[in-house]
């Protein structure tokens, strides 16, 4: 497991490289009006590309390591892993053809986030098998479609979270980095070393793109990236539910609560508002972080004061999202407790929305 993972950072950093090398020339390309861009400069969005090169390369090696292998101690990767990178590969390439194009249309891009959806039901067999509710547990037992259609949703709507919350350097990275290896931590836990296998490839693979991304911002997921990173912890998410009934499904959902969240609040104060969920704007959470929390960078330089102010907003979240990591690696077997902090969240992100749009932040947050 280690080398696949020492592989993967390497694939992905290298390939990262050479993207910040020769893809400044493309990056000309990117507008420089959109309301969500907070960076200045011309900076290449192909790091998903480079995300999905390291994992693939990792992920092939280690079938291959099995097929070779094949003793109990190995990390069984089979035949199945091809359909797992079957199942990415539509996600990831209408990602990063939006990075390469800007032209495809969020419509579109959902269409293919939801073929990989439909792909994870007939290829990998996946469905949700529980929820935790003694009665919607029945209402699966009798209507298995309902699982089936939570992992199209699933599938389809995490890739889209991770994208609305990849707006400053070493954001989205850092929380796909965290959340895999909680990930891993409880596939290990239950002796589910193959899905573990794919997790930290999966975050070596990120780590090696973080090398380009944080603190200097060379490098961006761009959409592919956000694909790569929401098709795969879906999909994992899934499969460590389905496969050992030790886990309770609310030990992802609290992992993933933050994206899953701001996508849902987003999706709510824009309808309210009567703009379309498909338009971007300026009024997540992050972006209030860096506008009302983050305190002003003096310097003579603009583009090294954007830079550094960027920097220092990413730190908030990651500790944000630490808050819902920690518990939900301590209790990933007890679903009252995980609802509870569900809910603790969802409270405490509203407040703490509130706060920021009514100047109300502590001063201790300023420094």
């Amino acid at each position: 497991m280690i080398w696949l993972s020492v592989v993967g950072f390497l694939v992905a950093a290298l390939a990262a490289g050479l993207i910040v090398r020769w893809g400044r020339e493309h990056a000309l390309v990117y507008g420089s009006a959109m309301p969500q861009r907070f960076h200045l400069g011309d900076v290449p969005r192909l790091g998903g590309a480079a995300l999905l090169g390291g994992m693939a390369v990792s992920w092939c090696l280690g079938i291959w390591q099995s097929s070779q292998w094949g003793d109990p101690g190995s990390l069984r990767l089979g035949p199945w892993v091809w359909g797992w990178l079957a199942v990415l590969l539509p996600a990831a390439m209408g990602g990063i053809v939006e990075d390469l194009t800007q032209r495809l249309s969020v419509r579109y891009r959902l269409i293919l986030t939801g073929a990989s959806g439909a792909l994870a039901v007939m290829l990998l067999d996946l469905s949700m098998p529980r929820i935790g509710w003694y009665w919607f547990d029945s209402l699966l037992v009798a209507a298995p479609w309902i699982g089936i259609a939570i992992v199209v949703l699933a599938v389809t709507g995490l890739p889209h979270a991770f994208n609305i919350i990849d707006g400053y350097n070493g954001l989205a990275g850092m929380v796909a980095l965290i959340v895999c290896l909680a990930l891993a931590h409880v596939a290990l836990q239950v002796g589910d070393r193959a899905l573990a296998a794919l997790l930290v490839s999966t975050a070596a693979a990120t780590g090696g793109f973080l090398v380009w991304n944080y603190p200097r911002g060379m490098l961006f997921a761009g959409d592919g990236g956000a694909y790569v990173w929401g098709v795969v912890i879906a999909l994992a998410s899934i499969s460590l539910v389905q496969r050992n009934a030790d886990v309770s499904p609310w030990f992802p959902m609290l992992l993933l609560i933050y994206p899953v969240w701001e996508t849902i609040f987003s999706i709510y104060r824009k309808t309210v508002r009567g703009v379309s969920p498909g338009v971007a704007d300026a009024l997540h959470f992050h972006q209030l972080i860096y506008r009302r929390i983050v305190r002003g960078v003096f310097h003579d330089d603009e583009s090294r004061r954007v830079l550094m102010r960027n920097n220092r907003t990413s730190p908030y979240l990651w500790g944000f999202t630490l808050l819902t990591v920690v518990p939900a690696v301590l209790f990933w077997s007890n679903t009252p407790l995980l609802m509870a902090f569900c809910g603790l969240f969802v409270v405490s992100y509203v407040m703490a929305y509130l706060a920021i749009v009514r100047f109300k932040v502590p001063s201790w947050l300023r420094h």
